[in-house]
């Protein structure tokens, strides 16, 4: 079986998240979706788990961060620049917040970060890694 990363995430109202993450190119798991949570899958090893506040209390007794706070921001990589902005853009058009950080431009790497509707930070990336080792041999 493959390593596989669930990320988890307590949002408050999840339908407007479910579109949220379906406007952004997630597709949804109905085997593992009900009214009380979602599985918005972005790739074969990558989901991320969407919970009602109640059904997030049933995993844990720790609180839920506060809105405007931070707690983790989760970065996934994308095929070219192109695809960074294309999603960093549509971000607001699917109920969420374009550029919530400024936006990074280092040549061969790009990142744009984006909140979703309650919040949580989703960074999306791309790294040219030939670019990337010679530009880590160069500053060595």
């Amino acid at each position: 079986m493959p390593r596989m990363i669930f990320v988890n995430l307590p949002v408050a109202d999840l339908d407007r998240a479910m579109a949220f993450y379906a406007g952004m190119g997630f597709a949804n798991n109905p085997q593992f979706t009900d009214e009380t949570a979602a599985c918005m899958v972005w790739s074969e090893t990558i989901f991320v788990m969407i919970l009602t506040h109640d059904k997030w209390r049933s995993f844990t007794e720790r609180p839920i961060a506060p809105a405007g706070s931070s707690e983790v921001a989760i970065c996934l990589t994308l095929d070219s620049r192109e695809e960074v902005n294309a999603l960093g853009n549509k971000a607001a058009q699917a109920g969420g917040t374009s550029d919530v950080n400024p936006a990074i431009d280092h040549g061969f790497m790009m990142t744009r970060s984006v909140a979703d509707p309650d919040g949580h930070v989703i960074e999306f990336t791309w790294m040219d890694l030939a670019a990337f080792e010679g530009a880590g041999k160069a500053a060595a």
